[in-house]
């Protein structure tokens, strides 16, 4: 195996300079366009390190994923997961993010990088009720780049293209009667698991 282990090495690998419209896409905030394209996605990965290493978690909402409170700054509320805090917990000790949103159909991706902090202050928890129903805190991301990944990822991919393509694929369950050797009963899981996750949607 030979291993890249210094920039130069890195920067001889790739020695086409990113084109002017690479380096023109990014801006320290959200442009009317940006903001526009970012009220649309229902979905983005959040990015996180900390002391233990890296983490990326999936974030879902039926509007908006994310609140646009200025050109400068998203809230992100955090709605019931599984409680294990790994991006929270890396948000406390670090706070550089990367968020990754998609709109399903879209070939663009958008991405933003800043620093997030964890906010309790009761006017903005409000701001996400559902019919008593809150997040315990919301991620607040100062923005420092906002910029569009090129399509080329998701043209290869195919991914909204070719329909569902989950056929075949391991349940959770399957996933934990596996690791558990049969201590959890995966079929018993997956039975159970659409209507608990439906009362745990928020």
């Amino acid at each position: 195996m030979t291993w890249i282990t210094d920039i130069a090495a890195l920067e001889a690998l790739y020695p086409e300079p990113p084109s002017q419209a690479a380096r023109d896409k990014v801006t320290p905030h959200l442009t009317p366009a940006y903001r526009a394209w970012i009220e649309r996605a229902r979905f983005c990965l959040l990015a996180s390190t900390g002391p233990g290493g890296t983490d990326c978690s999936p974030r879902g909402d039926d509007g908006p994923v994310v609140t646009v409170l200025d050109a400068g700054t998203l809230a992100l509320p955090d709605w019931r997961g599984n409680n294990r805090l790994d991006s929270l917990r890396n948000i406390v000790a670090d706070g550089r993010v990367s968020l990754t949103f998609m709109v399903a159909g879209a070939q663009d991706i958008l991405r933003v990088n800043g620093t997030a902090r964890l906010s309790v202050a009761p006017d903005l928890l409000a701001r996400f009720d559902r019919q008593g129903r809150g997040p315990r805190c919301v991620i607040v991301v100062a923005l420092a780049e906002v910029y569009m990944q090129c399509a080329k990822s998701l043209m290869r991919s195919r991914l909204w293209q070719d329909g569902d393509q989950s056929a075949g694929l391991p349940t959770l369950g399957t996933i934990l009667q596996e690791i558990t050797a049969g201590g959890i009963d995966g079929a018993a899981f997956d039975t159970a698991a659409p209507a608990r996750n439906r009362q745990r949607l928020w």
